[in-house]
């Protein structure tokens, strides 16, 4: 059970890291831009990517619990972790630089990286591989999200 605990707390923990990134940007470079007709409410996105990390941090304890030792869990994980960091990049590069342009070079890498996450998972776990597919749609989204903020407030 303390494994479950600290793979759900570790992306949690990030998503956390990442709110901080966001504070500053979000009441006061976010409110500025022009928005796409199709972008959800503010309040939309906390109770989504706190489900979705609770999400990822159950996959990552199904593929850790079926042994840490093997050298296909250890690279799926690695896996994981990368797209951890490039998770938290992110947020980073889009709030807290204010560059949607390099943002979203990021996110579809990020997206790429999620996408073999799973396909690393899905031998090893079959239900951890369907845990990250919300993830995965959910970031498609965003990254959509991202490239309709970039083009509508670039620069001329």
């Amino acid at each position: 059970m303390l494994r479950l605990l600290v793979a759900v707390l570790v992306p949690l923990g990030i998503g956390g890291l990442g709110a901080f990134a966001t504070m500053d940007g979000v009441r006061t470079w976010y409110p500025t831009l022009v928005q796409p007709s199709f972008a959800p409410p503010s309040w939309v996105f906390g109770p989504v990517w706190t489900t979705l990390y609770i999400m990822m941090g159950v996959a990552s304890w199904l593929v850790w619990r079926s042994g840490a030792g093997r050298p296909e869990v250890r690279i799926a994980l690695g896996l994981y972790a990368a797209q951890l960091v490039l998770n938290l990049a992110w947020s980073w590069l889009f709030f807290g630089l204010r560059m949607p342009g390099l943002a979203l070079v990021e996110i579809l890498a990020l997206l790429a990286l999620i996408l073999w996450t799973i396909a690393r998972f899905a031998p090893i776990s079959r239900p951890a591989a369907w845990l990250l597919a919300p993830y995965a749609a959910w970031v498609s989204f965003a990254s959509l999200l991202n490239g309709a903020y970039w083009w509508l407030n670039r620069s001329p």
